[in-house]
């Protein structure tokens, strides 16, 4: 029996961007272990999960893996990560168990997971230096904790290099394992505030080739458009006249309306005099003040 082939076929890996200062999780292993998780979860319950299962002792060597800097939009791309996307989806047919979580809030402790198998199951910890490139797998018929810390990646055009690169490395290194019956816990660590100001460089959003050439040089010229006029906006010196100066001003607005006030007021009066009307009869000397002494 499969575990949870529909759900993780379902899952597919497919990360969202779910709140900031969280990170992706993931899990797989050669071995049925009855284990899932929420697509939000925080990192202690997460944590008490993994370590319920781990003490078990499901496996002959432990993949525990600490990619700092990552986000959620970070394993989107297939070309950034193939392989572990096949393990995580049902493509691997040595993979036996898995599940993905998309937004961790918090840091997975790994050091209490290899604490946990070291008390639990026996197991010897080897630290592995991924920048490096270089290790030594020790085959002497024990559980083995594999502990393998990866590099901050950088920002800009290189970071989806560096996920690829990454992730060869841990496809290499499951191939020359000398059990196949293996368990990898997949930890990242949210941005820092350090990550997200450090060399900041325009995004480069890998496409498909799926526009025509025409279309490409369209879009290449709207991008320079409107970094011209970010650049622009920077230093003020060739915006617009109007945008360069304010000339609707809030005392320019009240003087407006006060005399739009007052120009209203006016026509109402104009209106009212202009209204009264008085006949020709009234002017006649035998209808005035003369005429009416006559009478007495």
């Amino acid at each position: 029996m499969r575990f949870l082939k529909v759900g993780a076929c379902a899952l597919a890996i497919a990360f969202v961007d779910a709140f900031e200062n969280t990170s992706p999780f993931v899990f797989f292993s050669s071995s049925e272990i009855l284990a899932s998780s929420p697509q939000i979860a925080t990192a202690a319950s997460l944590s008490t999960i993994l370590s319920s299962e781990l003490r078990k002792c499901p496996s002959d060597i432990y993949v525990i893996v600490s990619q700092p800097g990552a986000t959620a939009t970070d394993y989107k791309s297939q070309r950034s990560i193939p392989y572990l996307r096949r393990y995580v989806s049902g493509e691997d047919k040595d993979v036996r168990s898995s599940f993905t979580v998309s937004a961790v809030l918090g840091e997975i402790d790994t050091t209490a997971l290899s604490n946990t198998l070291e008390q639990q199951c026996g197991a010897g910890t080897l630290n592995i230096d991924a920048s490096t490139g270089l290790f030594d797998i020790v085959d002497d018929m024990k559980p083995r904790i594999i502990k393998v810390d990866f590099a901050a990646p950088p920002a800009g055009t290189e970071r989806s290099t560096s996920f690829r690169r990454n992730d060869l490395f841990l496809y290499n290194l499951l191939n020359i394992l000398p059990s196949p019956n293996y368990t990898v816990v997949y930890t990242t660590t949210p941005l820092t505030e350090y990550h997200q100001h450090a060399d900041i460089e325009p995004t480069m959003y890998e496409m498909d080739q799926t526009m025509s050439p025409l279309v490409h040089m369209y879009l290449k010229r709207d991008v320079s458009m409107h970094a011209t006029a970010s650049g622009n906006r920077t230093n003020g010196t060739s915006l617009p006249l109007f945008e360069r100066y304010q000339y609707f001003t809030p005392g320019l607005f009240m003087g407006l309306f006060a005399g739009s006030l007052l120009l209203s007021i006016l026509y109402v009066a104009i209106s009212a005099v202009s209204s009264l009307q008085v006949s020709y009869a009234s002017f006649d000397r035998e209808n005035g003040p003369a005429a009416q002494k006559k009478l007495f």
